[in-house]
């Protein structure tokens, strides 16, 4: 049979029952919908977090106190908290004797959901109190104003740098806010500078906060006993030294901590093994989300089979008399398979159209949150969906194609 006439007679049959046809291919539609817009979604979270991540800079290490665990008698045992950081091991491993891989280092204190007001406008936000290192270590910069300097640090000083986000909520503008007073926990402080926006994640927004000296946050908002810090910061001196770098901190962590290899009561992370551990999560998200959606594409390809099997039984005298005229099985397999074919083709390519509507509503959504996740609809996304597509057409459509053309005419022609 010669595809021009195929094709003729797909066109013919599916025209002849509009209804069932729309519902059939609107099956296809919301399936193929759902996998461009879960992949696209996938996609647009491990972009925004990998340039989040990049834009620290691959030079940099975290150190943080961490739980471990403890194989004893067959059983684990959870050790945590065993000791925490202080700002004696922040200067230890600035010591370019002891870290010659090292070139700054910034210990860190955070309080999270604090009470910021100004301008009658009151709500909550994080706090970080850090030192003069830490703005270069972060690649931070300013719109307006300055960030406060080493004797400010010494003395104490109730001075704040605000991001984009917390300065609208609290004045309405991002500008001309530099000597303005606001209330942090109660106490005021003067605002020296505005940070420029780095936008959200798709944890929330990194602009929603305020940085102040690490003296000034431990005495006056966090209340931290002692020299304890949360986290501290470490910038090596280059991309290719990081692995160095992180060797020469962890021995001297070791040695402070008293602690031997396996037994560690903190940890030590880079740039680089956070977006690889990033990555791998929001992939495995990706295929999860991507697996539930590809679930309603098999349901529509599902509803194809029922009405292509319905369809059979409705053409069996059509069927019959085409055999007897002298058409052969693969004609009459071939015609099925193209009515099944040309289903999920147009619904496939509607879907991709309606996925990527959906993925643009989200990044809306998503940006009008202040969440910076830009959904990003990929050609591999587009390809997986047509060929899924086209595959599940040609599969649920080869039972009743071969059940049509096993008819035999005889009793296809007897068939009321």
């Amino acid at each position: 049979m010669k595809i021009t006439r195929v094709i003729r007679e797909t066109f013919t049959s599916l025209n002849s029952n509009k209804l069932r046809t729309g519902l059939t291919v609107l099956g296809i539609v919301i399936g193929v919908a759902a996998v461009i817009a879960m992949l696209s979604v996938g996609q647009g979270a491990q972009n925004s977090i990998t340039s989040q991540i990049n834009s620290i800079g691959t030079n940099v290490l975290y150190v943080s106190a961490g739980s471990r665990a403890r194989f004893e008698g067959g059983g684990v045992n959870i050790v945590r908290n065993v000791r925490q950081l202080t700002l004696a091991d922040a200067q230890a491993i600035a010591n370019p004797i002891q870290a010659p891989s090292v070139i700054a280092v910034a210990p860190i204190i955070q309080g999270g959901n604090i009470s910021s007001a100004a301008n009658g406008q009151t709500t909550t936000t994080t706090v970080y109190g850090v030192t003069t290192s830490y703005f270069s270590i972060r690649n931070q910069q300013v719109t307006e104003g300055a960030f406060f300097n080493d004797q400010q640090v010494n003395t104490h000083a109730r001075v704040a740098i605000i991001g984009t986000d917390l300065a609208t909520t609290l004045f309405g503008q991002t500008t001309g806010l530099t000597g303005q007073t606001m209330l942090i926990n109660s106490q005021t402080f003067t605002i020296i500078g505005v940070l420029k926006a780095t936008g959200g994640t798709s944890f929330g927004s990194a602009d929603n906060q305020v940085i102040v000296p690490i003296t000034t946050a431990r005495d006056r908002i966090v209340n931290r006993p002692g020299t304890t810090v949360d986290e501290i910061y470490v910038q090596a001196t280059s991309a290719t030294a990081v692995t160095e770098a992180t060797t020469q901190v962890s021995d001297i962590m070791r040695l402070r901590h008293h602690v031997a290899v396996g037994k560690e009561d903190f940890s030590v992370q880079s740039t680089a093994s956070l977006l690889t551990t990033a990555t791998s999560i929001t992939g495995i998200l990706t295929a999860f989300l991507g697996g539930i959606a590809g679930i309603s594409l098999l349901v529509g390809g599902i509803g194809i089979m029922n009405i292509m099997l319905v369809s059979v039984v409705e053409r069996t005298r059509e069927i019959g008399l085409r055999k007897a005229l002298g058409a052969r099985n693969r004609d009459i397999m071939s015609q099925f398979l193209a009515e099944s074919s040309f289903l999920s083709l147009l619904g496939g390519l509607i879907g991709i159209l309606l996925g990527w509507l959906i993925s643009l509503i989200i990044g809306q959504i998503a940006s009008a949150s202040g969440t910076s996740l830009n959904p990003a609809v990929s050609l591999n996304a587009v390809l997986l969906a047509t060929l899924f597509s086209i595959a599940v057409g040609l599969f649920f459509g080869i039972y009743p194609a071969r059940r049509a053309a096993r008819l035999e005419p005889v009793e296809a022609l007897r068939y009321e």
